[in-house]
C-alpha cells in the first residue's frame, strides 16, 4: 500500500515511517521545509511539499495514497484554539479525498482528553465535550462518508530517545531550578508508551482497523508523577520537593497544567482487538537508561 503520512519527520511519525517502510508498505511523507523534505528521502519516503494548514497539498497527498496517517499537530499551547481548528480542518479534508473510496484513515488524539479525571479511560469512553480539539469527532464522523477512519489516542508521554515532548521539558526545569518537582501529593498519573510500540500499533491499526474505532497507545496505565520526578532528581542529583497547585504554574510554566492531570488509561480493548502488545521499556525504565539527561534543551516557557 502507498500511505501518506502527516508529520512524517516527527518523533511519533518518523517512527511509523519507519515501521510501514519495513512491513513493505511505500511511504508519502508530508514535509513542510527542504530539511524535512531530506529527512524522509533519506528514510526512503516519497516527498510531498505543504504544511497542516495547506489544504491542497494534504488533498493531493490523499487523493494519491492507498490510506492516510494522520500524526501532525501545531503544538502551540499559547494559541490551542486555533492550532485544533487547523486540525480539524485538516482532517476533514483528508476525509473529503478518501471519500466513498473504503480507504484506512487514522487520526491521532490523546488520553487525556477522556472525562472524568481520575478514573481509568478505556476506549469506550467519549473525549470531554468542551475540548477545544475536535480530532475525534471529525474522524469518527467520515464514517458515513465512506472512509475506513479511527482515532489511535496516544498517552501523554510518548518516550524514547529523541522525545522532545513533556518528560524532557521537565528534565530541563529541574536542571535549571536545581529542585526536581511534583505537584501537591504527586500521586497523580501519566500514562505512557514507547515511540517504537506507538509506531507497531498504527502499523497495525491500518490493516486491521475496520473503521469507527478508538484505539489506546498505552504502555504504561499510570506512572505517578512523583516516580518521575524522583527519577530526575536522581539522575540530575538534585532535591525532589512538592509544590502546592498554587506554586505549580510559577515553577512549571504552561507544563503545569498537564502535569497535575491524573488521567491513567487502558489499552486491554486495544491489545485484545488488533493482537498488540508493548514490548518496549516502560517510562521509567527508559529515564533510567539516561539518554534523558545527556543533553540541555532550551528554556520551557
Amino acid at each position: 500500500m502507498r500511505i501518506f503520512v502527516t508529520g512524517a519527520t516527527g518523533f511519533v511519525g518518523s517512527a511509523v515511517v519507519r515501521e510501514l517502510s519495513d512491513a513493505g508498505h511505500k511511504v508519502l511523507g508530508l514535509a513542510r521545509s527542504e530539511k524535512a523534505a531530506q529527512e524522509l528521502a533519506t528514510a526512503g519516503a516519497e516527498v510531498q511539499l505543504g504544511s497542516l494548514d495547506d489544504l491542497k497539498s494534504l488533498r493531493s497527498g490523499a487523493a494519491a495514497s492507498d490510506g492516510v496517517i494522520h500524526t501532525a499537530f501545531i503544538h502551540d499551547f499559547a494559541n490551542y484554539g486555533p492550532a485544533a481548528e487547523t486540525d480539524r480542518l485538516a482532517i476533514e479534508t483528508l476525509g473529503d479525498a478518501l471519500a466513498g473510496s473504503d480507504r484506512p484513515l487514522l487520526v491521532t488524539s490523546g488520553t487525556l482528553i477522556v472525562s472524568p479525571q481520575g478514573q481509568l479511560a478505556t476506549e469506550a469512553d467519549a473525549p470531554t465535550p468542551n475540548f477545544p480539539r475536535k480530532s475525534e469527532e471529525a474522524t469518527l464522523a467520515l464514517t458515513s462518508r465512506g472512509v475506513r477512519a479511527s482515532v489511535i489516542r496516544l498517552s501523554p508521554s510518548v518516550h524514547g530517545e529523541g522525545d522532545h515532548g513533556f518528560v524532557p521539558q521537565l528534565v530541563n526545569i529541574a536542571r535549571e531550578k536545581g529542585v526536581s518537582a511534583y505537584i501537591a501529593d504527586g500521586l497523580n498519573r501519566w500514562p505512557a508508551v514507547h515511540r517504537l510500540d506507538a509506531a507497531r500499533l498504527y502499523g497495525l491499526a491500518l490493516e486491521k482497523a475496520s473503521g469507527g474505532d478508538r484505539y489506546h497507545g498505552v504502555g504504561d496505565e499510570g506512572v505517578t508523577a512523583r516516580e518521575i520526578a524522583e527519577v530526575i532528581g536522581r539522575h540530575l542529583n538534585v532535591p525532589v520537593v512538592s509544590k502546592s497547585r498554587e506554586e505549580a504554574a510559577d515553577h512549571f510554566g504552561w507544563i503545569a497544567y498537564f502535569f497535575g492531570m491524573d488521567g491513567p488509561a487502558s489499552s486491554a480493548q486495544t491489545q485484545q482487538r488488533l493482537g498488540w502488545k508493548p514490548v518496549q521499556p516502560g517510562l521509567i525504565a527508559d529515564l533510567d537508561a539516561g539518554h534523558y539527561f545527556g543533553t540541555v534543551l532550551k528554556k520551557a516557557v
